[in-house]
């Protein structure tokens, strides 16, 4: 199918903000109001932005530009990335977050615990785009540089900036400038993040699930672990498996349902659905390891999803079926980063019942 090359590229609020920036700062010494801004981004390539609005008031000038996050399900396309510039006693260019941008309040992130969460990369962009235009206006003075996002603190309520320790606002991202649609990497940096920011706060025991629901479960199973030790993994199992080893986590908890732990089961890594299928003969070989009756082998052998073998096997109240399982699952995980970790799997109905558990330890002691 060629239909995927027509998704629409976006750019990062980093890029938003940095627009902004340059159009505001150019209002304030013209005294034109600015209607786009050409910027340089981090991935090499110029943009022009489209401004929203422009306005100037004396010492100092306000620019919008809208967040297009392109073909990407992001929380915040759409969103009014603010920049209001005014001059400085101090020189120098002084960049802070006002309102809807958050602040951070626990340590493990790229930005100092009090700060506005301005990433570095967007800080860099921010601070070359406004040294320019200064520079091309023969203009030494100092600068004050206040990105806001009016909507921030509700689009804030759907990402996990509040379990990071980013407090009343969004935060301004981006290291290449632009959105690739449905990028992995920008998830992928989010699981390290969160992995980070865990083991910055003292958690050596962390809780990856595969999703709202299962994480539901797993802060239910483990009320003992602060919030920053559960980790929406999402697909990633492989991959965030081997960042919590990198980090030295001491103790991984995989919870979740059958669908995708009997893909981790047989040791696929990543279980997108459209991935690696279900495997009904390795079930199968399970259940009449747990002691199934040859009927119940065959029906197995022969279902069509993997929450109706859990299913079967609820019905047939063979609680060993699902703890070979989970076993299987946590010796999947070992093999996959090469030991040195303990692995515990949990298996949850999508009712949040608990079918089965099981513990690995290869801690290496």
């Amino acid at each position: 199918m060629e239909a995927k090359k027509t998704l629409r590229e976006g750019y990062t609020t980093g890029a938003c903000a940095t627009a902004a920036t340059k159009a505001a700062l150019t209002a304030l010494i013209t005294g034109i109001r600015q209607t786009e801004a050409i910027i340089y981004l981090p991935v090499g390539r110029k943009v022009t932005f489209a401004i929203e609005a422009c306005e100037i008031h004396g010492e100092s000038a306000k620019a919008t530009v809208i967040k297009d996050g392109g073909d990407d399900p992001d929380a915040t396309h759409g969103a009014a990335i603010v920049s209001t510039v005014s001059w400085a006693e101090q020189p120098g260019i002084h960049l802070d977050g006002g309102k809807g941008v958050g602040r951070v309040t626990k340590p493990g992130l790229p930005v100092p615990v009090g700060e506005a969460a301005i990433n570095p990369v967007p800080r860099k962009m921010i601070h070359e785009t406004a040294r320019e235009v200064l520079e091309q206006y023969g203009i030494s003075r100092g600068v004050n540089v206040i990105i806001s996002v009016p909507n921030g603190e509700e689009i804030a309520k759907k990402t996990l900036n509040a379990r990071l320790g980013i407090i009343g606002g969004i935060s301004i991202l981006g290291t290449r400038g632009i959105v690739v649609p449905f990028s992995t990497s920008a998830y992928r940096a989010s699981i390290i993040q969160a992995i980070q920011v865990a083991k910055a706060n003292g958690c050596d025991h962390v809780v990856i699930t595969t999703g709202g629901r299962s994480e539901k479960f797993a802060m239910r199973q483990y009320p003992h672990l602060p919030e920053e030790a559960f980790i929406e993994m999402g697909d990633f199992v492989g991959f965030t498996l081997k960042q919590c080893k990198r980090l030295g986590i001491k103790t991984v908890s995989m919870v979740g349902m059958m669908g995708k732990f009997s893909k981790v089961a047989q040791g696929v890594m990543m279980v997108h659905s459209k991935g690696a299928p279900v495997d009904f003969a390795f079930l199968a070989a399970i259940a009449e390891q747990a002691g199934a009756s040859p009927e119940l082998v065959a029906a197995v052998r022969e279902a069509n999803t993997a929450s109706q073998v859990g299913e079967m096997m609820q019905k047939a109240e063979n609680r060993g079926f699902f703890e070979i399982l989970c076993d299987h699952c946590c010796l999947a995980a070992l093999q996959e980063v090469g030991g040195g970790i303990t692995v515990e799997t949990s298996l949850y109905t999508m009712g949040g019942q608990l079918l089965g558990k099981a513990v690995r330890n290869d801690a290496g002691d």
